[in-house]
Parts: C-alpha cells; sequence; structure tokens
C-alpha cells in the first residue's frame, strides 16, 4: 500500500535563503534542458536533410535528447558551472525527468494518448518543488528531517510514521505560507482491501450543488461554498494587487497575501473534504460513487459551484482513505442515475431545475439526489468483489 504525509518544516533565515536558491537554480536547468528539447524539435521537424540547388543551409539532423543523454550532461555541467555542485545529483536528475515527462507528454500525449499544451519555460518564483527520488528510511529524527547536501530542518511531526512503512522519495514544496515536506510511503504487506469486510455494508452517493452530498439512507450533507463566502476579501486583496506597481515590492507582498488567503480557503475545502470521508468510512465499509467527468462539467455555466466543491478532490480523497483503511470504493457509470426509477426502472426523463422525482409508472415519490443515491448503489451491488465476499461469508457460515 502507498501513502504520503505532508509535515510543514520551520528552516531559519539561512536556509530559507539556500531553499530558494536551490529552486531558482533547478528552475535554470531545467528551463535550459526544456531548450535544448525544443532546439531538437524544431530543427527534427523536417525530413529534408540536404538542399541540391545550395540556396539555404539546412542543419544536421540530431538524435532525439533523452533523460539519460540529458542526466549524462550533468557532471560535465557541474564542471561548467561549480556553483551547481551545491545541488545534490538526484535533485538535479529529477529536474531533467520533468523536462521528459513534460515533453513526452506534448508530443506522445498520457497513457490514454490525450496530448497536453506546449511546455513552458519557468519564470520567477515558478518553480516551486525539488524532489529527492531517494532518501534514508531513518531520516526523521527528534523533530528534525535531514535532506542529503542541505542539512537538518526543523519539521513539525504532528503524526508519527507507521510502523513498517518505508519513505520511499522526498518533495520540499514552497507554498504561500512556507516549505512543506511531502513523504511518500510504501509497506507491501498491507493488504489494499480488509478480508473481512462487510459487502452488505453499502451506500451510494450521489453529490451535488444543491447539497454536498445525498447518500441513498437520505443523509443529506450542506455545501460550505469557501470560495464564495471569500469572494469579497479576495476582491479587495486582488484590488490591491492590480493597483501595485508591477516588479514593485509592495505587489510582491500583495500577491503574497492574496496566496495565502487562496490557500486558506484551499485548507478549508480539504478539511471539510476529510472530515466527510471519514464519516462515510466509519460508518460504511463501501461507498458507491459517480464516476463524474468533472473537468468536461468544469467547462460549462456551472464552473465557479462546481471547482467550489471540489468533487475530483473528494473522491480521490474519499478512494486513499478507504484503501487505508482497507475499504472499497466503486466506480459506477453516471449515466440515466437521476432520471431511472430507483423502484422500477423506468425513465423518468425531468430537466435540471427539477429537483423532486416522480414516477407515474410504480408511483415512487422522492427527492431527485436521493433517487440518484439509491440508484447508484443498486449499480454497485453486482460488483465482482462484493459477490466474491458474499460467497465467501457463505461458506464460512456453513
Amino acid at each position: 500500500m502507498k501513502t504520503s504525509y505532508q509535515y510543514r518544516l520551520r528552516p531559519t533565515k539561512q536556509q530559507i535563503k539556500q531553499f530558494d536558491r536551490w529552486l531558482d537554480m533547478l528552475r535554470c536547468q531545467y528551463n535550459y534542458l526544456l531548450a535544448d528539447r525544443f532546439r531538437w524539435y524544431e530543427e527534427n521537424r523536417c525530413s529534408i536533410d540536404s538542399c541540391s540547388l545550395f540556396i539555404c543551409h539546412l542543419p544536421e539532423l540530431r538524435n532525439n535528447p533523452s533523460y539519460n543523454s540529458q542526466q549524462d550532461f550533468l557532471p560535465q555541467m557541474k564542471k561548467d558551472r561549480p556553483w551547481y555542485k551545491e545541488l545534490h545529483s538526484q535533485v538535479l536528475q529529477n529536474a531533467a525527468k520533468r523536462v521528459e515527462l513534460a515533453f513526452d507528454r506534448f508530443l506522445g500525449g498520457d497513457c490514454k494518448g490525450k496530448k497536453s499544451g506546449r511546455p513552458r519555460f519557468k519564470g520567477a518564483n515558478k518553480y516551486k518543488t525539488f524532489t529527492y527520488p531517494s532518501i534514508k528510511t531513518d531520516c526523521i529524527d527528534n523533530g528534525f528531517i535531514t535532506l542529503p547536501k542541505f542539512g537538518k530542518v526543523k519539521l513539525v511531526q504532528h503524526r508519527a510514521i507507521p510502523d513498517g512503512f518505508k519513505i520511499k522519495t522526498c518533495s520540499i514544496t514552497k507554498k504561500a505560507d512556507g516549505y512543506y515536506a511531502t513523504l511518500s510511503l510504501e509497506d507491501k504487506t498491507v493488504p489494499t482491501i480488509k478480508p473481512d469486510f462487510d459487502p452488505d455494508s453499502i451506500t451510494g452517493i450521489d453529490v451535488g450543488l444543491k447539497e454536498f452530498l445525498t447518500t441513498s439512507d437520505n443523509e443529506v450533507v450542506a455545501i460550505p461554498q469557501y470560495y464564495r463566502k471569500s469572494q469579497k476579501r479576495l476582491r479587495v486583496i486582488q484590488k490591491r494587487v492590480s493597483r501595485r506597481k508591477k516588479r514593485s515590492i509592495g505587489r510582491q507582498k500583495a500577491i503574497k497575501q492574496l496566496g495565502k488567503q487562496h490557500k486558506k480557503v484551499a485548507d478549508k475545502r480539504k478539511d471539510f473534504h476529510f472530515k466527510t470521508a471519514n464519516k462515510l468510512l466509519k460508518k460504511y465499509d463501501v461507498v458507491a460513487v459517480e464516476g463524474l467527468n468533472v473537468l468536461g462539467l468544469a467547462r460549462t455555466r456551472l464552473a465557479k459551484s462546481i471547482l467550489d466543491a471540489g468533487w475530483s478532490s473528494f473522491l480521490s480523497i474519499l478512494t486513499i482513505k478507504a484503501e487505508n483503511a482497507g475499504l472499497l470504493v466503486i466506480p459506477i457509470i453516471a449515466s440515466g442515475t437521476s432520471q431511472d426509477c430507483s423502484s422500477c426502472g423506468v425513465k423518468v426523463p425531468k430537466k435540471l431545475h427539477i429537483r423532486w422525482h416522480d414516477c407515474p409508472s410504480c408511483g415512487c415519490s422522492l427527492d431527485r439526489d436521493h433517487n440518484a443515491a439509491i440508484n447508484i448503489k443498486n449499480r454497485a451491488e453486482g460488483h465482482p468483489v462484493l459477490k466474491a465476499q458474499r460467497l465467501l461469508s457463505n461458506c464460512r457460515i456453513g
């Protein structure tokens, strides 16, 4: 099982300067390697390598810069630029890995074949994370974390690392209110699903904008709308940023204040998501959810409300917490859950503004979201894992 823990760092002023210097050097290295990729891309786009009329000069075709070739260049780069010796070698290699991932998605697409946009060069203060691909398991001791070639940094360890978990990677991130260390943990002995989970302790949830979610047991969780409640304060700070002179110290302070306010909203939303997920998983062993295309929905007129609710973040947190607890989250196809009757299965067409479900066939009458949650639960009942667990339980009883 894999998980990640995030801790806040309390670096000294000298360590903050060193963090900033590392990030700026890595940003320059990232831009240099990305420029090398673009140079190859522009020089090799055409398959013609000679001109018979001798009118123009055509550059010689060169090999595609790869992660290995750019990684092999790093020792020479340290000789040419001695100040880069200050950085850990694996941190520099990780910057080359980032360039490869960004450029490969631009040319070939991701695992689903979907291409991303042209990678951008990182401007000042836009490179905010560096990663140690491997780090010692005992790097945290007595409230300090030891970072290779950096030293010990004070750390707020609000929770201990579980026994048996090994630290795989460590990422240092600069946020609006300071620096954070994110540890990636892994324990291969922990099962993904508990062998004794109850397949009958199941609920379906339907997320919405009127209420955050409605369960198949008709339990409703109100939507908090943290962003909309903070818009007045954000508007004031945003005006302050726009009125400051560009590249001035006052503008930088206003931008930092704006970033802190946005982070406060995001932290409140994240805390709400975690608490809601905890309540669901304490009560149920299996949670059925809709497989929503949140990215597509966020391009509609309801974009602000959908992003404020944070459906994608909540479903991701719910899935991760269920895996950590050995429980099960089942995504089902969302098509027709609001239109189909949960009692007889007849399709009852209704527009989005109609919030009540009335079935003319069986007389079923209930809230639209409650009806959808029951449909989601019913569709998850036939999941192979639930069938296998029920069969196993019957064998034990027999």
